[in-house]
């Protein structure tokens, strides 16, 4: 998928962008290819590859939630800033947080929230069960996202404690993904979500299969949540 298909399929999906946003999606690619030569952000470099499988997919939320009637979101372990930096270049009205747990990451995005000229966005160096148990950020997000981080059952441990009540969590998962939907339905109970949804799809150019599963925040999350720093990963609530 190169520039111009990119800027083409998302007008489909009712996104137009300006020059001044492709251009940042094209500043975007040069930072992270440079970056990851000097640290590992991403195995997926080559272009076209780039704005399909990193771009165009960290985009696909808007088209089963309705992105502008959020403000803030929390992207958990976002890594090179998938899907929040994306998803905040098409809506710029998004007030964003990115939670990560290494420093250098988190310098990159720095660099890159500098470098694209954006605004409202708060990037903060933690493990996510530490973030979790924060009261300025527990329980106050109108979206949480999190791409390619854990499984399931791990990921609603680290998320729904902050997303506020009401409030949504969407994991953007791959193919196949009913197995872990269906292991992981016991912590989304005992966490305060309920399962709304999941949505899947095919991406453009090579139809490759995603997935999002959509959490909805019916109850508060009880205090001891999330456990300690490593706990959720190795004794998962299932």
């Amino acid at each position: 998928m190169n520039e111009f298909l990119f800027r083409d399929s998302l007008k489909k999906r009712d996104i137009t962008l300006t020059d001044g946003q492709v251009g940042q999606f094209a500043t975007y690619f040069d930072m992270l290819v440079n970056w990851n030569k000097k640290m590992n952000l991403t195995a997926i470099t080559e272009k076209n590859e780039v704005y399909l499988k990193h771009f165009y997919d960290s985009i696909t939320p808007s088209s089963y939630i309705d992105i502008h009637a959020i403000q803030n979101i929390c992207d958990v372990g976002a890594g090179a800033g998938f899907p929040s930096i994306p998803l905040k270049i098409c809506f710029p009205h998004l007030q964003v947080t990115i939670v990560d747990s290494l420093k250098k990451r988190i310098h990159f995005l720095e660099q890159l929230v500098s470098e694209l000229q954006l605004k409202d966005v708060h990037l903060v160096h933690a493990r996510a069960e530490q973030f979790g148990q924060m009261e300025q950020y527990r329980e106050s997000f109108d979206l949480v996202t999190a791409r390619a981080v854990a499984n399931l059952a791990v990921l609603c441990e680290y998320c729904i404690p902050l997303c506020k009540l009401h409030g949504s969590f969407l994991a953007l998962k791959g193919a196949n993904v009913n197995e872990e939907v269906k292991r992981a339905q016991k912590a989304i109970n005992v966490l305060g979500g309920k399962l709304e949804t999941t949505f899947s799809f095919t991406l453009p150019v090579e139809a490759s299969e995603r997935s999002i599963v959509h959490i909805k925040k019916v109850k508060q999350t009880r205090k001891k949540y999330p456990r300690k720093p490593g706990t959720p990963a190795k004794f998962p609530i299932v």
